[in-house]
């Protein structure tokens, strides 16, 4: 604890650090707490699960009382991580007894309304936040240390004048802290505009490259699921993360394993919020091993324990690659990324390693049995189910006024799987040129565990 102490954090908040169990402050907790306590505005860069909540949450901890009156403003890109930080911010603040809300879109007003009415810190994405300012029903004057976590994200998303409408009616006078993985140049016209001096501090990257082994597989799309099954059956992991670049593919994905006997299950934007909740408390709890997913459980959410990352789909923007492997390897433990590549992939994956200094092993085909597949499974009802929920994503406020309704614009239906191999013999470094060579020869079949299933 004197670690923590040594960084200047108060008491109370102390005590409840204690009762979390956190040993030593990480990087960017040792290089921004003292920073941020001293009232400065701060720009840090760092990645996902690198314990950003507690720096923010210290300084706004510190310097906010129960007034029955917004004192501290925390705006987030989506709905899990806004109920992320509500909970840490919780804990953060056991002894102060504090009333933080957490505000976002996809769910009833009425609770919300209450709670704003005694709030003194509140969580929120930026539409929902935008529709309590609009009905008068959130007084933000009073704010005096406003966040922006993941503030990239927030501009991938087109949040950005929203943001800005949100920051204009806190106090001129506020402590202003910008969290994000990377700071492309758009987000300087926020930091010019509301921050004052601010101290910028950058971290390097939470995995530990010497302990994240990334390796992939070229295979025809067809069996491209059949090989996820086959190596998730013989697997014995931990928690593992499948992505895919859709949320029909997601779909698809999850209801194949099932089938297989694999318990799996699917978060994306189409589903409710409380289904969402639940499926990551599922996994966080153990209950279920693989979860797949878009890139929306990516970013944000902090999932320890998980050993291995699929890529089911090469993502379309070569930088959702890196938050996506970076959900593994991480706090010292060590972890492995897979990719699965069919000829769609080829381009995407090309622009991976054109982009990034990454070495990513070709591992051969093992031979797999291929799995009978439903290709009609919900296709029709899905499409026509989740496309209507688009606006609510990430807790926006339903208007069609803002250029956003095509942020959840499907890239296409893919097949493409990620599997994660035990055994990796028989690597080659991917050529950077592309080029990628279709071994079809296969190999006497393995035995199988059933190590997944029996947990």
């Amino acid at each position: 604890m004197n670690k923590f102490k040594e960084l200047g954090i108060n008491e109370e908040i102390l005590k409840s650090i204690e009762r979390l169990n956190y040993k030593e402050p990480t990087e960017i907790q040792a290089k921004t707490i003292p920073i941020m306590l001293e009232g400065k505005d701060v720009i840090a860069q760092s990645a996902t699960g690198s314990g950003k909540t507690l720096c923010f949450g210290s300084a706004i901890i510190e310097n906010t009382s129960h007034q029955k009156k917004i004192q501290a403003l925390i705006m987030t890109p989506t709905r899990e991580l806004a109920e992320q930080i509500f909970e840490s911010m919780k804990s953060f603040s056991h002894y102060r007894k504090l009333k933080i809300a957490v505000i976002y879109g996809g769910v009833s007003y009425n609770p919300q309304f209450k709670a704003l009415e005694m709030a003194d810190i509140v969580v929120g994405t930026p539409g929902r936040l935008l529709d309590h300012l609009e009905r008068r029903t959130m007084n933000l004057s009073n704010v005096s240390h406003l966040v922006l976590d993941e503030a990239d994200r927030m501009l991938d998303m087109g949040f950005l004048e929203d943001v800005g409408k949100i920051i204009s009616q806190c106090k001129k006078d506020k402590q202003v802290l910008f969290f994000s993985a990377t700071f492309p140049p758009e987000l300087d016209q926020l930091t010019k505009r509301f921050m004052n001096d601010p101290v910028k501090i950058v971290v390097d990257c939470y995995v530990d490259p010497k302990k994240l082994k990334q390796v992939y597989y070229d295979i025809d799309n067809n069996m491209k699921f059949s090989l996820l099954v086959h190596l998730l059956k013989k697997e014995d992991a931990g928690l593992i993360m499948v992505f895919c670049n859709s949320r029909h593919s997601t779909d698809f994905v999850t209801n194949g394993l099932s089938k297989q006997g694999i318990k799996a299950l699917a978060i994306h934007g189409g589903l409710t919020q409380n289904k969402r909740t639940n499926v990551i408390k599922q996994f966080n709890s153990k209950a279920t091993f693989v979860l797949v997913c878009t890139d929306v459980a990516a970013r944000g959410l902090d999932i320890p324990g998980v050993s291995h990352v699929y890529n089911y789909d090469i993502p379309n923007e070569s930088k959702q690659y890196v938050h996506r492997i970076g959900r593994t390897a991480r706090a010292g433990e060590t972890g492995i990324a897979i990719s699965l590549l069919s000829n769609r992939d080829h381009d995407n994956f090309a622009r991976v390693l054109q982009e990034f200094d990454v070495q990513i092993d070709k591992i051969e085909r093992p031979y797999i049995e291929k799995v009978k597949l439903d290709l009609n499974f919900n296709r029709g009802r899905n499409d026509r189910n989740q496309g209507g929920r688009s606006g609510n994503r990430y807790g926006r406020r339903p208007s069609g006024n803002h250029g956003r309704g095509n942020m959840n614009r499907r890239s296409g239906v893919s097949n493409a799987s990620n599997s994660s191999g035990s055994n990796h013999s028989g690597k080659r470094k991917f050529s950077k040129s592309g080029s990628f060579g279709n071994n079809r020869s296969e190999r006497r079949k393995p035995e199988m565990s059933n190590s997944i299933f029996n947990r």
